[in-house]
């Protein structure tokens, strides 16, 4: 029997004594392949080739190890549901191991689309340079399709790039998916023909199996410019297939829903740049949304760090995406924001937005300037065509 010979590396962070440790270590090694007593494996093939292997083990903190495990490329079948299984699969029913980091072979790596438009892609979608982007999100949850693409207008003239629905917006009876598409696509639109701008609007496709991809593609065609999808909601598969169809070509935008209980236990679990920066990768994600630290959620600034770190590194041709840190951000917040992430984050506004004694169209404007060290010019109107793989720069 012949196989490849090429390996792909996962770090985990195991707790525990140093013997306990290096016990689990080595139980992950079958646990994640085989799922079989090892004293019943003889030689051969399997011991060989399809086990996990400890590639090296170290002390990480006073109660903690870090620990490199590699696995075969093929035994992933080259599809994204195995590759997770193995990389988190049974152990994600174990407490204290948490996946740090992963480095995925140039041949499961060469599975993957990834991002269509990537951070580069994105600016040159948007015709936007030398700043952050600006997104909100239409809320809250209970106005009228009508009202959200009022809203969605008034965001669009005030200078935001990508108002996306609240991700809490689905198919409800008040604002139903196809009416609401229509009309917020229609608002944006109109923005953008009184402005000169590109913004987009991106509506909430997540839904039952059967009903994403004619959302995806309803969308598309009345106008959307990107579209929202939270893989902890429909699948991680299902999200990949929306960002690889082609006749869709729009970029898009991660939501955490549903993936927090992932990270947010330090001793077990993903890493938050795994999970928000690098699988959000591998499903294509544009953007990805998680909740910046200091807001109403509990990311630190170091596990933020992580995710634009998760958002960068490099996985061979997949581009890097925009980090869109949000929950709960207001206003006030953002100067100090833009000092850590730089340029080439998204910052997602939403009710800090309609703070009293201005028009939203006012707060935008003035979230426009707190990002922007001279005054707003208005390009000139452009159309820009779905974009090919081929003809992006890579990010």
């Amino acid at each position: 029997m012949t196989s490849s010979n090429e390996r792909f590396y996962v770090q985990y962070r195991i707790f525990g004594t140093k013997n306990a440790a290096l016990a689990r270590a080595k139980h992950i090694c079958f646990e994640q392949t085989v799922e079989f007593p090892q004293e019943l494996i003889g030689g051969g093939y399997i011991r060989s080739h399809i086990i996990g292997r400890v590639e090296s083990f170290e002390a990480a903190d006073k109660k903690s190890f870090s620990a490199v495990i590699s696995y075969a490329a093929d035994i992933t079948g080259f599809e994204l549901p195995q590759l997770l299984n193995v990389i988190f699969g049974n152990i994600s029913l174990l407490p204290a191991i948490r996946v740090e980091a992963i480095n995925l072979s140039p041949s499961i790596l060469n599975i993957f689309d990834g991002p269509r438009f990537g951070i580069r892609g994105l600016r040159r979608l948007l015709n936007v340079y030398g700043r952050p982007l600006l997104c909100t999100a239409l809320k809250p949850l209970g106005k009228s399709a009508a009202e959200l693409a009022e809203l969605a207008y008034l965001c669009a003239r005030g200078g935001i790039d990508i108002i996306k629905d609240d991700h809490g917006l689905a198919n409800q009876r008040y604002a139903f998916f196809k009416e609401r598409v229509v009309r917020c696509s229609r608002a944006v639109a109109k923005a953008n023909r009184e402005t000169g701008r590109r913004a987009i609007y991106c509506p909430h496709i997540s839904a039952p199996s059967d009903e994403i991809a004619g959302r995806a593609m309803f969308a598309k065609k009345h106008g959307a410019g990107g579209l929202l999808v939270s893989p902890g909601l429909c699948g991680m598969s299902a999200m990949q297939k929306v960002s690889e169809n082609n006749a869709l070509a729009l970029p898009v935008i991660m939501h955490p829903a549903f993936l927090g209980s992932y990270v947010v236990n330090p001793a077990s679990g993903i890493s938050h740049g795994v999970m928000f920066g690098q699988i959000a990768r591998l499903l294509g994600a544009d953007a990805t949304i998680y909740p910046n630290y200091g807001g109403r959620f509990s990311f630190s600034m170091d596990e933020c760090k992580n995710i634009v770190r998760g958002a960068n590194v490099k996985m061979g041709k997949l581009r890097s995406i925009f980090p869109c840190p949000g929950g709960g951000m207001t206003l006030e917040r953002i100067p100090g924001m833009q000092k850590m992430y730089g340029n080439d984050v998204i910052f997602l506004v939403g009710g800090g937005l309609f703070a009293p004694g201005a028009s939203v169209e006012e707060n935008c404007r003035y979230f426009l300037k707190l990002i922007t060290k001279f005054p707003l010019t208005l390009p000139s109107p452009h159309r820009v065509e779905g974009a090919k793989r081929s003809s992006l720069p890579v990010g």
